[in-house]
């Protein structure tokens, strides 16, 4: 597996479990200590550490302490490789698409003609 896809994998993986998708989207409004962030979503503070870890992981976010409080802020450009993908698959798709609508009507014009 080419190693663009491994990232895109550990960026899904990441995304598809709701409560993730719930920090993330509280994240884009700005940074957030992360009892805020244990806020957004109704489990326990070491539960929410371990989904922050996954996030990490994927590098979606970055955390930093200042003094006791810890600090987690998206990265700025933590989708642009899940975007290109999705932007390659949707061209070749379109691509696929057009091809099928000029088959189809060529098929129609053969049909008419044979009338």
């Amino acid at each position: 597996m080419p190693k663009c896809h491994a990232s895109i994998d550990v960026l899904l993986n990441a995304l598809s479990e709701p409560a993730r998708r719930a920090i993330v989207e509280r994240l884009a409004l700005g940074p957030a200590s992360v009892s805020t962030l244990a806020s957004v979503t109704p489990m326990s503070l070491p539960s929410v550490m371990q989904h922050l870890g996954v996030l990490e992981e994927a590098m979606l976010i970055r955390s930093e302490k200042i003094g006791r409080v810890r600090t987690v802020s998206l990265k700025p450009d933590a989708l642009k490789e899940l975007e290109n993908w999705a932007a390659a698959q949707r061209t070749a798709w379109e691509r696929k698409l057009d091809h099928l609508g000029d088959y189809l009507e060529e098929m129609d014009v053969s049909e008419e003609k044979t009338r």
